[in-house]
């Protein structure tokens, strides 16, 4: 009895420790939200999981947000696009070990009867005038995301401040602004992915595309272990060796949203 007893103990306690050391070992990750409204995530990391033997907790916002969570030390690692924010990110302290993973590219999206009139225009900075010069509808991602920082820049660079009736700051996900602009018939700036995933279902037309300024990288960052020793910088390293590695970046390239590919990868360039 006393054997039998002492067994089921020691079988307790190997499993409590082993669900220990798997929970440990799980990786908190925040991540822009175009990763996982375009389902590039949902190839990726069940295929990084099974090799690690862990699982990946994802926090999909928006690139201010993710860059906050992981400086405040609530994530091992994030996953985002906007490079100024980024450099600066690392540059205080917060992070460490920043590279590049892909990039694609920003494109303007509105209705088929384009009333503000850029179908087909090449420079993103005169089709955002034209839009602020018809007065028709803009919704903004109004959420410090990577795309938001994006459509600001362009805003400087019409020499304009957003606002007024027609500009709607959403503070939503990509998802939701692409479906908003749909049932509002207005114009918004987007990542490609999410569009090629949304596109179906809100009838939007890309307008303007082509523009180098247009241009949308990703990079991802371990959370400084020295500003927080609880941190899985381990597991961080491992899931940027692997998404950076030949297998990672070619299952990047291979993910297409009906048979368009809709990020590039970029490791090692």
């Amino acid at each position: 009895m006393k054997s039998l007893l002492f067994g089921t103990l020691l079988g307790l306690v190997v499993g409590m420790a082993a669900g220990a050391w798997a929970q440990s070992s799980d990786i908190r990750m925040s991540t822009t939200t175009s990763t996982d409204n375009s389902g590039l995530l949902k190839v990726l990391l069940p295929k990084y999981e099974a090799k690690c033997g862990c699982r990946v907790q994802v926090i999909p916002v928006g690139t201010g947000k993710a860059l906050k969570l992981a400086e405040n030390g609530d994530v091992d690692v994030t996953l985002v696009h906007a490079r100024p924010a980024e450099d600066a990110f690392v540059a205080a302290g917060h992070g460490v070990n920043r590279r590049d993973v892909m990039y694609n590219d920003f494109v303007i999206v509105g209705p088929g009867d384009d009333p503000a009139g850029i179908r087909g225009m090449k420079d993103v900075v005169e089709a955002m005038r034209k839009i602020k010069q018809a007065g028709v509808r803009f919704v903004s991602r109004g959420d410090d995301s990577g795309t938001h920082k994006m459509e600001l820049s362009y805003w400087k660079l019409v020499g304009v401040e957003p606002g007024g009736p027609a500009y709607l700051s959403a503070g939503q996900g990509m998802g939701e602004v692409l479906t908003m602009s749909a049932s509002l018939r207005a114009y918004t700036l987007t990542d490609r992915a999410t569009y090629a995933a949304y596109r179906s279902r809100t009838g939007l037309e890309i307008l303007v595309e082509g523009d180098p300024r247009l241009y949308n990288p990703y990079g991802i960052i371990a959370v400084n272990p020295k500003k927080y020793p609880g941190v899985n910088y381990r597991g961080a390293m491992t899931l940027i060796d692997w998404i950076t590695s030949a297998e990672g970046q070619k299952l990047i390239a291979d993910f297409k949203v009906d048979g368009v590919q809709l990020f590039f990868p970029s490791a090692g360039k």
